[in-house]
């Protein structure tokens, strides 16, 4: 198969190497059938009575007989054990910006290593990797590459950051912890970019083999969660305030779409919700929406619902607050909170200049707070 029917068959994007070469990471391995899926027993999940299992890693808690998946799709009951069907089989691999991710507060300028397998244990409406999230792994070709072979190629293209991203990360949990373990190995840092819909413990155990964590909150209310991501509120709200407590670097998204998740009542709930349980440092992305998937009733975000939506969020106290999907857009900079200077100057996926040193602003020599190096 080459280069273009792959990109036909799964919906990925080509690569961006860096330093103006490209390439398709894919060419390294070998193209599997799709029948042949992992089968390497799951980590966190109780087992019951007559084989029956129960999976305990997100808060889905599915309850499980012989030969059922979870909600997932992506883990399935044989015979009493729980497996994951997708350790080490990537489905989509490339080499991005950091802030593609987007995480802005961390090693900015760096390429990652981006990989992620089929599934998701939430069904978002207006998700832009469904091809590969939404499906069953069956359902999409993969490479055989496993945790070391990653930490392998990250080297060999020059990422110092491994990113679990795409489709959700948590569905491929074991995958991504044995990879994290490689990596750290050859001096490699590992960014997970997560819906956070995972229960604590799980979670806790992720945290201390990862160095940076975005969470995409897709609103402030319950009731978006029910009808637009068949999830759940509370759990991704205590995974944000886990995770801001522990040394993990934090950033939050918030794709911000028309008339379902932009009132002014919200936003400034959230910041304030923000500010309480996280602090005013932690980076807050509003996000710009267009439609895809099955939500394309609705129009892209206005770019002034963004504005407003983050001078709500500064006049909550939020230091850094950035507007995303609007390539040069001036909130696309960083600012330092004390002299007001750009710190970081962005375009799109690019920086352009930094004015970071030793953590600090070099105008006023204010701390800027994150992973510089």
């Amino acid at each position: 198969m080459n280069r273009r029917k792959f990109l036909k068959t799964t919906g990925c994007a080509g690569l961006a190497l860096g330093s103006g070469t490209s390439g398709w990471l894919m060419d390294l391995y070998t193209f599997q059938d799709t029948a042949n899926l992992s089968e390497v027993e799951a980590r966190y999940y109780k087992k019951h009575p007559d084989r029956e299992i129960e999976c305990v890693l997100c808060p889905r808690f599915c309850k499980l007989g012989d030969k059922e998946r979870g909600y997932c799709g992506v883990r399935e009951n044989k015979d009493g054990i729980y497996y994951t069907l997708v350790y080490g089989k990537a489905c989509t691999v490339a080499v991005d910006p950091i802030e593609k991710k987007p995480l802005f507060h961390f090693m900015p300028g760096s390429s990652a290593l981006s990989l992620a397998s089929a599934g998701c244990n939430v069904n978002c409406k207006f998700c832009q990797n469904w091809e590969i999230s939404q499906v069953r792994p069956e359902q999409v070709r993969h490479v055989d590459f496993a945790p070391a072979a990653v930490a392998r190629a990250a080297k060999q293209y020059n990422a110092p950051v491994i990113a679990y991203t795409y489709s959700e990360p948590i569905v491929f949990y074991e995958y991504m912890y044995d990879t994290s373990i490689e990596a750290r190995k050859k001096g490699i840092k590992n960014v997970v970019i997560t819906g956070g819909h995972v229960n604590p413990e799980p979670l806790e155990e992720l945290i201390g083999v990862v160095d940076a964590i975005k969470v995409d909150l897709k609103a402030f209310t319950q009731n978006f969660y029910t009808d637009y991501v068949r999830g759940e509120l509370q759990p991704v709200l205590d995974a944000i305030k886990i995770i801001s407590r522990r040394k993990t670097w934090l950033e939050i998204v918030y794709l911000v779409i028309p008339t379902l998740n932009d009132s002014d009542a919200e936003i400034r709930r959230l910041s304030q919700w923000v500010l309480q349980e996280v602090g005013p440092d932690v980076p807050l992305h509003f996000s710009r929406f267009h439609p895809m998937y099955l939500l394309k009733n609705l129009p892209p975000t206005p770019i002034s619902t963004l504005e407003k939506a983050r001078n709500v969020a500064r006049k909550e106290g939020i230091n850094y607050v950035y507007i995303g999907n609007v390539p040069g857009h001036e909130a696309e900079n960083t600012y330092c909170p004390k002299c007001f200077n750009i710190c970081i100057e962005r375009r799109g996926y690019t920086i352009k200049k930094s004015y970071v040193k030793n953590g600090k602003c070099t105008f006023c020599d204010f701390p800027i707070p994150g992973v510089w190096t």
